[in-house]
């Protein structure tokens, strides 16, 4: 059977890699096709303004755009009409209905005072870009209402060294008041969307992929910064942050419910990983 990534940045092209391993065949939706490597089969599209051609024999389509700039705009583009392209696709394409998944994110449920967030919480985005993010996955769901939405948390892994980086160069900064975040590594979150697409059951409307633990950021850098046998940064007390966000900490039972087994639990093993230069980075 045929699988489509639609957006085949790196976290793409890495699901379009394991669903090759597994033996279909993978086709990849992008603008600059030749960039992918020899397993998956480029298809030059810009799905902002083009309908692409899916194989008859589609069975899996995963949506899984990034945006070019980070505004209500750009999001637009990346994110709704990549969904209407699509959707118009595989009504124009597909034998028989795939099973379809959209890679969203958390930022829609808006939270920010470090509470628990699960899939029954409201969707309450409080951010110009979490709103477009959202109006993507109701005009999926309207369009293909058995489509799937894995709403990931912040994503990490190889060439993602932000945090790390900014331990190393000594401007990493750690405050008082805590602020919570929910991660999951590249290869955890390609694996999760190939596991919702193949297993016996149809999968539910929508999955958090986020690790197994939701940490105050000041104990990743502190983590870090011992892995990488650095000093601690100290902790700054800024009245600004005092009212600040604290976050959200994110349920993955779910997920975990489903069957999904994490490579990397946490982030400890995530980064450890990342440390160790395993993995590479997809253009």
């Amino acid at each position: 059977m045929s699988v489509v990534i639609a957006g085949c940045g790196d976290l793409g092209t890495e699901t379009g890699l394991r669903f090759a391993a597994l033996g279909h065949r993978v086709m990849g939706l992008r603008r600059s096709a030749e960039k992918l490597p020899s397993e998956i089969e480029g298809q030059a599209v810009d799905l902002s303004t083009e309908v692409p051609t899916l194989p008859a024999d589609t069975t899996i389509v995963v949506i899984a755009m990034s945006p070019d700039e980070r505004s209500a705009d750009g999001y637009r583009a990346a994110y709704v009409e990549s969904v209407l392209r699509v959707a118009a696709a595989i009504r124009n394409d597909c034998a028989v209905p795939p099973r379809v998944l959209y890679v969203s994110s958390t930022a829609v449920y808006g939270v920010d005072d470090g509470s628990w967030v699960d899939e029954s919480t409201p969707t309450e985005p409080t951010s110009a870009t979490a709103v477009v993010l959202l109006e993507a996955e109701e005009t999926l769901l309207r369009l293909i209402p058995e489509a799937t939405i894995l709403r990931l948390g912040g994503i990490y892994g190889p060439g993602r060294t932000r945090e790390i980086d900014r331990v190393r160069q000594g401007v990493a900064t750690i405050s008082a008041e805590p602020e919570f975040t929910s991660r999951i590594h590249r290869d955890d979150a390609a694996a999760a969307i190939v596991h919702l697409m193949t297993t016996q059951n149809w999968p539910d409307t929508v999955y958090i992929g986020v690790d197994d633990l939701p940490t105050d950021r000041r104990d990743v850098v502190e983590f870090l910064a011992r892995s990488l046998d650095l000093p601690v940064p100290e902790v700054t007390h800024d009245s600004s942050r005092a009212q600040g966000s604290r976050g959200k900490r994110c349920n993955n039972n779910r997920l975990r419910e489903s069957g999904f087994v994490f490579s990397y639990p946490t982030y400890r093993e995530g980064y450890a990983a990342v440390l160790d230069g395993r993995g590479v980075r997809h253009a």
